[in-house]
């Protein structure tokens, strides 16, 4: 053939500096576009011999990278099916064409393993090059060798060349901006990202080895890849050993997994793969983003957020399926429909594989447990369907380290833990060493308690409370244990008013940061004179608002808890005949001046009650003012009389000093005074 110019059929003069610019994020995968395309080509030379088409020997099919720093070219070669000169105009000139199309819909029966994307894939190759020749000579008898070469604008050369084989050369001249890609760790690199696991051997190469000081090259190939990995192979042709080998293969120094699940479906779509639970050894030690996904072997991305299950971008592994797109963006992967199918799938795989091993293995299963829960408890709050399949074999830990189901845990503490509005109270503790003096109590009465002490458990418990019916989940130290699980109402307090006042202030007093706590007056006969307990709700906003990071109205709020006063306790009882008896002469005056001042106020305002504010007389008003401020001179006598016999009493102190303890509140020079008053009291 005589030499051919003209121009590739595009539809834009623009196409090339689009390509350089925007056809891909990421500039190295020009590299993985041209091997793809090699093992294309050679995948169809063995589909045509195994058909009998081609009848020739398929000799040596490795493929062949090339660097020439000298020369600035990086070349692909490949001993696959080639090309004629009229498959080059048609292949490489007419970009719209595609050869896997035409090749697939001939050979759909024997070609399930092609990727197939010359085309734009090859262009790719402009991202990085000046000048891109190709050399190419078909496996048909008798065809000739053609040339091509392009230099970054539709204008394109094509002759006849020699060969002396099958197959194609694609020379890259590297452009002076991207001279990166003629180092050749920048390329082995690249090769290992996107080439590891192709199913042709690729050679970057000679191997190296040191001899007399220095490393020199030696005879065999550099082959950078492994044509059949795991997953391509059968689970019962493998053992664990061979899994852990693999996890460790693709995750250097981490733990082995807690175990793995090996996809291997081929209907509706073709999906295999090997999903890792890994082993998280540190509270927020979340890596997401540790699962790859491949096209027939070929690397696609390790970003899957959107296109897996959020909870299971938690999992480490591999996904491979000729259903997903090479080519595409990540934003387009996550509205492919084949792509939702096969996410709907691995939710269902997952979710039985951890059913079967619940079922044969409980024992196992419930020692893994502590382990497992992150990833099913996130499932279950991202993934409704998965939430259906999981809450047959999620479980509840309780203090005791038992496991029960969901079913089974209701069955245990329905009975004794369902309080008179027909609630079912789940008690839980988040650590066991710090509040085991509430657990102890609720123990006592005997309710159970969960450990509910995990990185998700907060945001779970939340979650389970919509899913399950008439059902709440209380932290076991939200109240005193006899309100915890209300049975019946609580008897009043026989205490007078002004009693209850002078003891709140006592006791506040006695209390660092006095401001943090609200007291309240309990008739409960119990064994703890004053405790002190946490709003559940409160401190669960406050435990999702840390959790997630987002501090918002909740997160900014103090600390707040409740001071418990069990007016029934002796020692309560004790603190009130010697408060009477160090204060009573003096609070007795006081009171005495007092009290008239408040009815002379009240009068007053019961006069001019209903009155707009222009309504009430001047002179009421001055007056109201007036007894105001004498009794509240008066009520700041009485707490500093009050404040003083506190400040005094050693009871007081170490009744308080109790409460705090048993809540891990007392710490530094105040535990140490605790003590020392502890011993001088014995």
């Amino acid at each position: 053939m005589t030499k051919q110019t003209g121009k590739i059929n595009v539809t834009t003069e623009n196409l090339f500096p689009i390509i350089k610019k925007f056809l891909y994020s990421e500039h190295d995968i020009f590299l993985r576009e041209l091997i793809s395309n090699a093992v294309d080509a050679t995948q169809k030379l063995k589909t045509l011999a195994s058909v009998g088409e081609f009848k020739g020997e398929l000799g040596d099919l490795t493929i062949r990278v090339k660097l020439d720093k000298k020369k600035g070219t990086l070349t692909v070669s490949d001993r696959g099916i080639g090309m004629t000169a009229e498959e080059v105009d048609k292949y490489i000139n007419q970009i719209a064409l595609s050869s896997a199309e035409e090749f697939l819909e001939k050979y759909k029966k024997d070609a399930n393993a092609i990727i197939g994307h010359f085309g734009l894939g090859f262009y790719s190759s402009f991202m990085v090059a000046k000048k891109v020749e190709i050399i190419t000579r078909s496996y048909r008898e008798d065809a000739k060798a053609v040339h091509w070469s392009c230099e970054g604008t539709p204008e394109f050369t094509l002759e006849e060349t020699e060969k002396a084989d099958r197959g194609t050369d694609i020379i890259l001249h590297i452009d002076k901006d991207s001279k990166e890609f003629l180092e050749e760790d920048r390329i082995e690199s690249i090769l290992k990202k996107y080439c590891r696991y192709l199913p042709i051997p690729i050679a970057f190469g000679k191997k190296k080895e040191w001899k007399d000081g220095k490393e020199v090259e030696t005879d065999e190939d550099n082959i950078i890849n492994e044509t059949r990995p795991l997953w391509t192979r059968k689970p019962s042709e493998l053992k664990d050993e061979d899994y852990r080998n693999f996890y460790h293969e693709l995750y250097p120094g981490q733990e082995d997994p807690l175990f793995w699940i090996h996809l291997n479906v081929d209907y509706p779509f073709t999906l295999t793969g090997i999903l890792y639970f890994p082993k998280i050894k540190h509270q927020f030690e979340i890596q997401k983003n540790k699962i790859q996904l491949y096209c027939n072997q070929v690397f696609v991305t390790d970003s899957v957020e959107g296109i897996v299950p959020e909870f299971l971008t938690l999992l480490h592994g591999v996904i491979d399926s000729p259903d997903i797109p090479l080519n595409v963006s990540r934003s387009y992967l996550q509205g492919d429909p084949n792509v939702r199918k096969i996410s709907g799938h691995i939710t269902k795989k997952v979710a039985d594989r951890l059913q079967e091993i619940f079922k044969n293995n409980r024992k196992e299963f419930e020692e893994k447990w502590d382990d497992l829960k992150l990833f099913i408890e996130y499932g279950m709050m991202t993934d409704d369907k998965f939430y259906e399949r999981a809450e047959k074999f999620a479980l509840f830990k309780n203090t005791e380290g038992k496991y029960f189901t969901f079913e089974e845990y209701r069955n245990l503490i329905k009975d004794n833990q369902t309080d008179k509005h027909k609630t079912l109270i789940y008690l839980y503790a988040t650590d066991k060493e710090e509040q085991y003096i509430f657990i102890e109590k609720a123990r006592a009465k005997g309710y159970d308690v969960l450990l509910m002490d995990g990185q998700l458990d907060v945001h779970f418990l939340n979650h389970l409370e919509m899913k399950f019916k008439d059902s709440r989940f209380v932290r076991v130290d939200a109240d005193v244990v006899e309100r915890l699980i209300e049975k019946e109402d609580l008897g009043e307090s026989k205490l007078t008013d002004e009693e209850k006042e002078q003891l709140k202030e006592v006791f506040l007093h006695a209390l660092p940061d006095r401001d943090k706590f609200m007291v309240v007056f309990e008739q409960l006969g119990g064994d703890l004179p004053l405790q002190i307990t946490q709003s559940e709700f409160m401190r669960r906003m406050k435990d999702m608002s840390e959790l997630s990071g987002e501090a918002g109205m909740f997160g900014t709020l103090p600390e707040s808890y409740n001071l418990v006063i069990d007016t029934e306790h002796p020692l309560v009882q004790k603190v009130l005949a010697e408060m009477k008896k160090k204060t009573e002469g003096r609070i007795s005056k006081l009171l005495e001046k007092i009290e008239p001042l408040k009815k002379s106020k009240e009068e007053i305002e019961k006069a001019n009650e209903g009155k707009k504010d222009e309504e009430v007389p001047q002179a009421d008003k001055d007056r109201i003012a007036e007894l105001e401020k004498k009794i509240e001179e008066l009520e700041k006598k009485k707490k500093e009389i009050l404040d003083s016999y506190a400040e005094k009493s050693k009871i007081v102190r170490q009744v308080v000093d109790l409460a705090l303890l048993s809540n891990n509140m007392l710490k530094g020079e105040k535990l140490n005074t605790f003590v020392k008053r502890s011993i001088e009291l014995l």
